[in-house]
């Protein structure tokens, strides 16, 4: 037998099959670094539009995990995408680096009682390390990055950078000093953000007590009453029974009706609505006796349960009826509510009671608690309150309660003195923060665009953010305060620049060695330096000024904004909103044009990430058994605006859906070997009819992959690709071409027109995947035909795609009715050789029975009909003529019948020809092999 492999144009690359990421990854890394590639983009990018994407820093501390990744990886696409779409798009990483949880990790590693200026040293040495560990971990992911230069808040330059933005504030008029209560952890020994702050279920002891009357005439006439005829008592429910050693007032609800009972052998005042539910608690019988308005309580007197003084009412709108008895006791110094109601009614910051101090511990003059930690002094006060007789209920109930998410332990508010952002406050001009931080929302696009309206109620709703802290990491808050009069110094903002010139030479160790002298002079003595340092959030949140105008300046030509941030969605109230916050106060406006935000991830089914259910996805072990482009992948295919699941499974998945993405751009370059680009790329008018399609369907793809980037819809251009590969290349155009690509002659048209599609897909493919499959990307170019530069990312969007002709007779409709019909031929075979009836395609012998439309289009093909169906024969016959077995396909109008060929298989093309043979020089080979061997080839006009 003849071996006629040598006269075949077999496929051939060095472009290995199995991917070998985990090994080759760190090899691309290596050569991207090598070359400078962050830096050569920058240079490319010299006069194309900007596009800055502003990097969310993550905190310095630990190891990152699968939600790092998944931030980093689409700030990478976006940013890639952007390249080819012609921007500059520069992408800065960075970090925060003060806070509480790198000086408690000091504190754990070296004591609490280290002196200040060794705590601020060892914190700054710890969190260098740690974003050493970070970036290298980032840096493995593919994430292109100024990694030689990234930001960090504990850079000098970017500390003087923060105390300047607090001066702008401080200038406008938006900063001030009060009294107010605050989140407060003992663990920390400091007030906390909102954002550092979540809930968890909690035991606590929910207690009613009685309140006994004062006031008893004027609360008899309240009701309506000539006289009390026994003792009466308010009844309020609490579930902090550690608060009423500070009570200083009670609230009602003006409109609530408020009844007064009679249960025997004592008056009870409760909500009439919460009379049967409260009565039933206490185990009592009683009558109602009379109704009133809670505003006709106003200010009647009632005693304290065991203090000698009196708990005046209050009216209060925040009052509920959902729990408890209507009526709600008031310590001001420990809830925000109470605070605004006591304040309301004139009581000054002196006349406030603050038993608790920083650490939990009730001050020792406190009668009965002093000295105790207040969560252990619950039991000894609902024992006090039972004593006295003022305990009608005692039980423990489970409830959600606020924690510190860092120690994991219960919150209280604790009012105490600090630094202040008024959301309301009148600034100096223009409008409240407020005003200005919801018409900023406004006007910034949301992607996804629920976004908009969860940042609306938030800023909405916010208090005054409490900007001061009292650690030792972090940037101070350079005040000078009059001894006497607690105002600050009439030059601050003058002294807070001379701070931060010094800060930007020395970092914030130079405003706690400074004497007050070397700035106030003679003044010194009449102003105390305070050591308060700055909400870890305002460093962060001020970014927008000391990084995009500091350090690294944003170059943008649309004024300092950024054209987007990109934060997970616990940021609402995080990163996007203090940053907010600030460039509504210093600018008027939000420091980013659009805002896009991304969930968390949860395991396969729905449960938060955690060592202990052992359902924890690390990427640094991804990387090193799937590879990192698995993992971007897998990022792209998921839509983000929900929970993101990932499992060991869903990886596999993707993994599965990157060999076929990859086994496509193999087959493409497999099939260019010996195609130069410079001498076999044929005009497309010169292209066979089915290449042109190719051609324009990658085309039409391509406009909808550039729409998907622009609108962040990674997951659309996963699909898109993976399905371009799977169907239209893999199911139709890549079968087809073949039989041309292998069997006509290596230099005939019909072969080059078939490379030069090939070349046309692969050129654009390599683009398609460069955001997300980065390092394939990357490999792939360097294996394509061509002179080329050093990288896909050094170049834009593939230009040399043709869109077919309007009036060209195989038309886009044309060729669409063609794939349905080889659908349909397909499954047929599917069935035959399930049932071992024929074994491949080309044993096949397939007659279409169509109308006449259908007829007319296929007929176009003529003899090229059976290498689009890949058959060894194809007839055509009306449709009327179907003989009965014939099987009914769903194309309309078109039945078919596939039967096994008799005629001798083609040694060289595996076809069943009756010709095999005809040519007794060539006996095992049909003439059209002949003559693509030893003639002038076989002429294709189609397929």
């Amino acid at each position: 037998m003849t071996d006629y492999k040598a006269t075949l144009n077999l496929p051939d690359t060095k472009f290995p099959m199995k991917a070998g990421l985990p090994q080759r990854e760190p090899q691309i890394l290596q050569r991207w670094n090598d070359m400078g590639l962050y830096q050569k983009l920058r240079q490319l990018g010299e006069g194309r539009p900007k596009f800055v994407l502003h990097d969310g820093p993550p905190y310095a501390n630990g190891s990152i995990h699968i939600g790092h990744a998944v931030n980093k990886i689409l700030k990478d696409i976006i940013t890639r995408s952007k390249t080819l779409s012609g921007y500059d798009a520069p992408y800065v990483p960075g970090w925060d680096c003060h806070g509480l949880p790198i000086e408690h990790k000091v504190e754990t590693t070296f004591g609490k009682n280290q002196p200040s200026d060794l705590t601020r040293e060892r914190c700054r040495t710890y969190a260098g390390q740690q974003i050493e560990g970070q970036k290298a971990d980032f840096i493995r992911l593919g994430v292109l990055g100024d990694w030689s230069n990234p930001y960090k808040t504990m850079d000098f330059a970017n500390e003087a950078g923060e105390i300047r933005a607090l001066a702008e504030m401080v200038k406008h008029g938006f900063v001030f000093k009060g009294l107010k209560p605050v989140n407060w952890c003992f663990d920390c020994g400091s007030a906390l953000a909102e954002a550092e702050v979540e809930y968890q279920d909690k035991k606590s002891d929910a207690i009613d007590v009685a309140f006994p009357v004062e006031d008893a005439d004027k609360l008899a006439a309240a009701f309506g009453l000539a006289s009390l005829s026994k003792p009466a008592s308010i009844v309020i429910w609490t579930t902090t029974p550690w608060t009423i050693p500070a009570n200083q007032a009670l609230n009602v609800h003006p409109e609530f009706n408020y009844a007064l009972v009679d249960t025997g052998d004592k008056l009870l005042l409760l909500a009439e609505e919460l009379v049967e539910s409260s009565l039933q608690r206490y185990g009592l019988q009683g009558e109602v006796l009379a109704i009133a308005k809670g505003e006709a309580l106003e200010l009647i007197r009632f005693r304290h349960p065991f203090y000698e003084r009196f708990a005046p009412v209050y009216l209060a709108d925040y009052v509920e009826l959902s729990a408890g008895t209507g009526i709600v006791h008031s310590a001001p110094a420990y809830g925000e509510d109470d605070f605004r109601s006591c304040k309301g009614y004139g009581m000054s910051n002196d006349d406030i009671l603050s038993p608790v101090q920083s650490n939990g511990v009730y001050v020792e003059a406190l009668p009965f608690f002093g000295g105790q930690f207040i969560w252990k002094a619950n039991p000894a006060i609902v024992a006090k309150l039972d004593e006295v007789g003022c305990l009608l209920k005692h039980e423990v109930i489970q409830h959600s309660y606020m924690h510190c998410w860092r120690h994991k332990t219960p919150l209280i508010y604790r009012a105490t003195a600090q630094w202040f952002v008024g959301m309301d406050k009148q600034p100096n001009e223009g409008d409240t923060l407020r005003e200005r931080a919801l018409a900023a929302i406004e006007q910034t696009a949301f992607v996804p665009a629920w976004g908009q309206a969860r940042l609306h109620s938030m800023i909405a709703g916010r208090p005054d953010w409490c900007i001061s802290r009292q650690r030792n990491w972090g940037v101070p808050i350079p005040f000078f305060l009059h001894r006497e009069s607690g105002e600050l110094h009439p030059r601050t903002a003058e002294l807070m620049e001379a701070v931060a010139l010094r800060v930007e030479q020395a970092g914030i160790e130079a405003w706690f060695k400074l004497d007050a002298a070397e700035l106030l002079g003679d003044e010194a003595a009449q102003y105390d330096k305070i050591s308060d340092t700055l909400d870890v959030w305002f460093d962060s949140g001020t970014t927008h000024w000391h990084v995009l105008r500091g350090s690294h300046p944003l170059g943008h030509a649309t004024g300092p904004r950024a054209d987007l941030y990109l934060e997970g969605s616990d940021q609402h109230r995080g990163w996007f909103h203090s940053s907010l916050l600030t460039g509504s106060a210093i600018d008027g406006h939000a420091p980013y044009k659009e805002l896009l935000t991304h969930g968390f991830v949860v395991d396969e089914n729905g449960r938060k990430m955690s060592k202990s259910l052992g359902n924890v996805v690390a990427p640094q072990e991804v990387n090193d058994s799937l590879g990192a482009d698995i993992l971007r992948l897998w990022v792209s295919s998921t839509d983000y605006s929900g929970e993101m699941a990932v499992s060991k499974l869903i990886l596999q998945r993707s993994a599965d859906s990157y060999r076929r993405i990859r086994n496509t751009a193999r087959f493409l370059l497999s099939n260019l070997s010996g195609f130069d680009p410079a001498q076999h790329v044929l005009p497309a008018a010169d292209m066979l009819a089915l290449d042109r399609w190719a051609v324009d369907r990658a085309l039409l793809l391509q406009r909808e992959i550039e729409e998907a980037y622009d609108s962040y819809r990674f997951w659309n251009v996963y699909q898109k690709v993976h399905n371009f590969c799977v169907q239209e290349l893999g199911g139709f155009y890549l079968d087809i071409i073949k039989d041309r690509q292998y069997t006509t002659a290596a230099d005939s048209v019909a072969r080059r027109s078939c490379q030069t599609a090939l070349f046309h897909i692969a050129e654009a493919l390599v683009r398609w995947i460069a955001p997300v499959l980065s390092f394939t990307a990357d490999e792939l170019w360097q294996y394509l035909p061509g002179e080329r530069n050093e990288s896909v990312m050094l170049n834009g969007w593939y230009q040399g795609l043709s869109e077919l002709p309007q009036d060209l007779e195989m038309s886009r409709e044309f060729w669409e009715r063609v794939m349905a019909v080889k659908v349909a031929v397909n499954k047929e075979m599917e069935n035959l050789r399930a049932a071992k009836a024929i074994g491949g395609n080309l044993q096949a012998e397939v007659t279409l029975y169509a109308e006449d439309s259908l007829i007319a289009d296929l007929n176009k093909l003529g003899n090229e009909l059976r290498f689009v169906l890949i058959t060894s024969t194809a007839s055509l016959a009306p449709l009327s003529s179907a003989p009965s077995d014939a099987v009914v396909t769903e194309v309309p109008g078109l039945k078919l019948k596939v039967l096994k060929s008799g005629h001798a298989k083609c040694a060289r093309c595996w076809h069943h020809r009756e010709d095999v043979g005809v040519n007794p020089a060539h006996p095992e080979i049909c003439v059209r092999c002949v003559d693509n061997i030893e003639g002038a080839g076989e002429v294709r006009h189609y397929a």
